[in-house]
C-alpha cells in the first residue's frame, strides 16, 4: 500500500483528499496533521511515501515543512506533494528548490491528485500544467547557453521534454524510443547534474531556457 499523509488546516481538505486517497485500492491515508509543526513531526514518525502539504498553514507554513522533510541535506527527504491554492511564483520556486516531488492547485482534480502520488512514489514527479508553463517566462537569467550540464544531444532531448511535462511515455513517443531507454536516459540525467528527482531536472532546463 502507499501511505499519504494529508497537512492542511482545513478539515474539509483533508476529509475531501482522504475519500480520494482511500478509494484507490492500492493507497491509505496514514495520518492527518493541521499545521506545518505537526506535519514534520507526523512525517518524521511514521515515514510515509508521500506527503501531502498545503503552504499556508499555522504555526509552520507547508513551504518550511517541505524544507525540514525534503530540503538539501535532508539525510531521509521524505517525498513531498504541495497542493495549494495560491499558485504565486515565489511558492513554486521555493518548493522546487526545497525538493518538492509535485505542485499542484487544489482545483486540479482528483485523477491528477493520484497521478501526482504515483509518480512520486516512482520517483518522477508532476506540476499542474499552468504553472509550468508561467514558470518559463520568470525566472532567474538564463546561464550561459554553452552551459549544458554535460549531456549527450538525446539527454538533452529528453530534458527538454520532460521540463514541458511530458510523461515517460510521451517522450517516448515523441522521440520514438522506449520508456525504458527514457528512463535511462534520465536515470543519467540525475547523476550528471546531482539532481534527486524530475523536478530538479525540469527547474535546471527551465533556469537555462532550454524549453522554447
Amino acid at each position: 500500500m502507499i501511505r499519504v499523509i494529508i497537512a492542511d488546516d482545513q478539515a474539509m481538505v483533508r476529509t475531501g483528499f482522504g475519500m480520494i486517497i482511500g478509494a484507490q485500492p492500492d493507497m491509505e491515508v496514514a495520518g492527518e496533521a493541521a499545521d506545518g509543526i505537526e506535519a514534520v513531526a507526523l512525517a518524521r514518525r511514521i515515514k510515509p511515501d508521500v506527503a501531502l502539504l498545503d503552504i499556508r498553514m499555522p504555526k509552520m507554513d507547508g513551504l518550511e515543512a517541505l524544507r525540514l522533510l525534503a530540503g538539501p541535506g535532508v539525510a531521509e527527504p521524505v517525498k513531498v506533494v504541495v497542493v495549494t491554492t495560491f499558485d504565486l511564483d515565489e511558492y513554486v520556486h521555493t518548493a522546487l528548490r526545497n525538493g518538492a516531488a509535485g505542485f499542484l492547485l487544489k482545483d486540479s482534480g482528483p485523477a491528477l491528485l493520484i497521478e501526482a502520488v504515483r509518480a512520486a512514489v516512482s520517483g518522477d514527479a508532476l506540476i499542474s500544467p499552468s504553472i509550468t508553463v508561467r514558470l518559463l517566462e520568470h525566472l532567474s537569467p538564463p546561464a550561459p547557453v554553452s552551459d549544458d550540464g554535460g549531456l549527450s544531444p538525446r539527454e538533452l532531448d529528453v530534458v527538454r521534454l520532460a521540463a514541458r511535462g511530458l510523461t515517460n511515455a510521451e517522450i517516448a513517443t515523441e522521440l520514438f524510443i522506449s520508456i525504458g531507454t527514457v528512463k535511462t536516459h534520465l536515470g543519467s540525467v540525475q547523476t550528471k547534474l546531482g539532481a534527486r528527482n524530475r523536478v530538479e531536472i525540469a527547474a535546471w532546463a527551465w533556469e537555462r531556457r532550454l524549453v522554447a
